[in-house]
């Protein structure tokens, strides 16, 4: 435990990039006063409504709140929701010089809304998805890829984090690899839906069901899930591969070693899992840039994860947060 304290109280001394999909999540909270005359569906009394940064903007987000200092390369539009999304990330003192601003494009935004009675809890009853349009103009593109291949110039760890929203696709992908083969620097990747399409970076965050569909293949147990994450890891010859899986913890595969299953901390039913991938790929990627082995590093995601489900909405997780469950331990 005094190792691992050791390593997050490093995490203030390390600058992370992080190049991706930047998206905002917007939560509309509401009280239900009755059932509407014109259908069967209960109308809400609006309270209020928070747009957090989402995606790799909640990414960077959580890097900053663990000390990190941190780059987001990524593209928003030119409206009020942008504009919203650049106020908070300069908020948390995120570097965003490299936050291209497109009027061509629109601010990609999650509404989710939250309802409930009087004095109960707020539950998400519908959400609602505003997509930009597929796919970025030449001229953008190529802006994204200098600024990846500058990505290198005193950074001590980078994340991919791919939402499939054209930013952070497989060409990206490519510049950044090539930019950081000299360095021994920790290159990790995010990815949804494509994770085969980022071959040759350090490691990756997939969860269970990622893995089974990248594969095809259903894994029945925790032997059957440890060949498949090892079958998965050679195949995209990354160094280490760390399977999120819920309630149940985390399987790291790396290579070399033994795989390690990690248990899930804090309650089994999570409050809120809206952006913990987010958290645990920053907690993960900010270790291994402060030294950590891949085991230390995937115990200390699996205590953030553990932490940011915890909280409502999209949330970040601090340095002290994780720092004080271990000084309890430490101490008992």
């Amino acid at each position: 435990m005094k190792h691992l304290a050791e390593i997050v109280n490093s995490f203030s001394n390390k600058r992370i990039v992080v190049i991706g999909d930047l998206i905002a999540d917007q939560f509309i909270y509401g009280e239900i006063s009755r059932v509407s005359r014109e259908a069967p569906v209960f109308i809400l009394r609006h309270e209020h409504t928070e747009t957090t940064p989402g995606g790799a903007g909640n990414c960077a987000m959580n890097l900053a709140a663990l000390g990190a200092q941190v780059k987001l390369i990524s593209v928003l539009g030119d409206d009020e929701t942008g504009r919203t999304l650049q106020d908070k990330l300069r908020a948390a003192r995120i570097d965003c010089a490299d936050l291209f601003v497109s009027s061509e494009q629109r601010t990609t935004t999650k509404v989710r809304v939250l309802a409930g009675q009087i004095h109960s809890t707020r539950q998400q009853v519908i959400r609602i998805d505003y997509d930009h349009e597929p796919g970025l103009a030449a001229k953008l593109k190529q802006s994204l890829k200098a600024a990846a291949a500058e990505v290198t110039n005193g950074a001590d760890g980078v994340i991919v984090s791919d939402y499939n929203y054209g930013v952070a696709d497989p060409e990206i992908g490519a510049v950044v690899r090539d930019a950081t083969q000299q360095k021994r620097i920790p290159i990790l990747v995010d990815s949804r839906f494509r994770l085969s399409s980022f071959p040759g970076f350090t490691s990756a965050t997939p969860n269970e069901d990622e893995v089974e569909e990248l594969l095809g293949e259903k894994h029945v147990d925790r032997v059957a899930l440890e060949l498949a994450a090892q079958k998965l890891r050679q195949q995209l010859r990354y160094e280490a591969l760390l399977v999120t899986r819920g309630g149940h913890g985390m399987t790291l595969v790396e290579d070399g070693a033994a795989p390690l299953h990690i248990e899930a901390v804090g309650s089994k039913q999570p409050v809120d899992v809206t952006g913990a991938g987010d958290t645990v790929i920053a907690t993960y990627t900010l270790a291994l840039a402060a030294g950590a082995s891949f085991a230390e590093a995937a115990q200390l995601a699996n205590l953030a994860g553990g932490i940011v489900v915890s909280k409502r909405g999209t949330a970040t997780v601090s340095a002290d947060e994780i720092l004080s469950p271990m000084a309890q331990v430490s101490n008992a």
